[in-house]
């Protein structure tokens, strides 16, 4: 059966599905609250059928949970779950760092600094979706750079909770723009086609995300280290 190539405009389905995304990351529906498929179908103005497909859709991203004899709400993420995702990040965001770091090209420096930008401004007009989507091209250029589909993939599968749990961390007053520091830290290093930095930079930045999700409190500067000296002869993956 030939495949319809037809591109159609963003469906009810897709729109539904994107707005209760939002609303989740921004905290609008916060985690473990219910979601009642009647009210939020009149709310949104669509059928419910579409509505519990946009939920069939976030469960799959483990945004919403569905428990027998309760419905679906929003899913929480545990202290546990939490650490155990800033451990993986730490490990493959660092390694995917050094290996950009390694080979970067001029234009993918640049589309770092552009990201960079985007996200400076939407920290000057306290955009909190659009940190959210600058720090994901930041991150866009480093994995589609990395050279390496097995990290990239690891990561995206986890990319829905990787968003909600940045919305938490840069939702700490300053957090922003420490994390604006650390990541121009990464930049610096990718520039300098340094890897040994550039690990250095990515881990410190993905400490510093964790400390101010599950410890906002102790939150008070930039977890930023000197870049250590380059040593090319160092293998990246050690």
């Amino acid at each position: 059966m030939a495949v319809d190539l037809k591109v159609t405009p963003q469906t009810v389905l897709f729109q539904t599905t994107s707005k209760l995304r939002e609303a989740i990351m921004q905290g609008q529906l916060a985690p473990g609250e219910r979601l009642v498929e009647t009210t939020l179908a009149e709310t949104m103005g669509v059928s419910r059928t579409t509505l519990r497909e946009a939920l069939r859709r976030l469960e799959s991203e483990r945004l919403v949970h569905n428990a027998p004899n309760r419905g679906p709400s929003v899913a929480t993420i545990s202290i546990q779950e939490s650490v155990e995702i800033y451990h993986v990040r730490k490990l493959l965001e660092g390694e995917a760092a050094a290996l950009l770091a390694q080979s970067a090209t001029d234009e993918q420096v640049a589309a770092l600094d552009r990201a960079l930008a985007q996200f400076q401004e939407a920290v000057n007009n306290d955009n909190a979706l659009d940190r959210l989507k600058s720090t994901g091209e930041f991150y866009d250029v480093i994995l589609l750079g990395c050279g390496n589909h097995i990290i990239r993939e690891f990561l995206e599968s986890l990319f829905a909770r990787i968003n909600l749990l940045r919305a938490k961390s840069m939702a700490n007053p300053g957090r922003a723009r420490f994390s604006l520091l650390e990541m121009h830290s990464i930049r610096d290093a990718v520039k300098a086609r340094d890897p040994v930095a550039a690990r250095a930079a990515a881990e410190a930045h993905i400490l510093a995300a964790q400390q101010a999700a599950l410890h906002p409190e102790e939150v008070t500067k930039p977890a930023i280290e000197k870049p250590r000296a380059r040593t090319r002869s160092r293998s990246v993956a050690a």
